[in-house]
């Protein structure tokens, strides 16, 4: 079932480890099939450069394996909640990437201080709350976080992103690191200054909106 669908998952998950997302079996990407409503997710523990698209396990809305012969990702129940309670999403990503779980241990939101962070993400990469793995509660912080934005981070935990596919919330997790890793090192520096919302708002419309083809 959704050879496709596996298929672009195994390449989306190289990408984790491509740019340092993710160590060892950490971290997990899904996507949602619009038209059967089925989830392909990374099953647990399984090295990604090992990962194949027979590996890949399809889950219903409940979490009960549809196809598969391996145990979906710890995070499967998070990432459901938030496919049922958001209609516009189609990929979830989760990552322990380095600077932004630096600024998760800290409880502190990412600050929109650079043009590339307001274009992506529309303002601050917000930090919710804590929440233990193994049911729908990470995904449910996600949601009360989240906001507008494609990326939030969970305290003392790492990092979750969405997308309207897999692939442009795997871009989100790579653009999520790049800018933790601006910022703190713009921090040893000094204080960054926070762009103006009204800019913000410009940045983020033009980028959503006129740039690319």
């Amino acid at each position: 079932m959704l050879k496709a669908l596996r298929e672009e998952l195994v390449s989306l998950h190289l990408e984790l480890p491509r740019y340092n997302l993710v160590v060892w079996t950490g971290g997990n990407v899904s996507a949602r099939d619009p038209e059967t409503n089925l989830v392909v997710i990374k099953p647990s523990g399984i090295r990604y450069e090992n990962l194949r698209p027979e590996h890949m396990v399809i889950v219903d809305m409940d979490g009960k394996v549809v196809e598969g012969d391996l145990k979906p990702s710890s995070d499967v129940y998070s990432h459901l909640y938030i496919y049922r309670n958001r209609d516009d999403v189609n990929g979830v990503v989760h990552t322990h990437s380095r600077y932004a779980c630096a600024f998760a241990a800290v409880g502190k939101p990412i600050p929109v201080v650079l043009t590339a962070i307001a274009d992506e993400f529309g303002g601050d990469i917000p930090c919710g709350g804590f929440a233990l793995i193994g049911d729908e509660a990470i995904g449910k912080v996600v949601l009360e976080s989240i906001g507008k934005s494609s990326a939030v981070l969970l305290k003392n935990h790492g990092v979750f992103t969405i997308g309207k596919n897999a692939e442009s919330a795997v871009k989100s997790a790579v653009m999520t690191e790049d800018a933790a890793a601006a910022v703190w090192m713009a921090m040893q520096i000094g204080t960054p200054d926070v762009i103006p919302a009204e800019d913000v708002a410009k940045l983020h419309h033009r980028y959503t909106n006129v740039y690319g083809q």
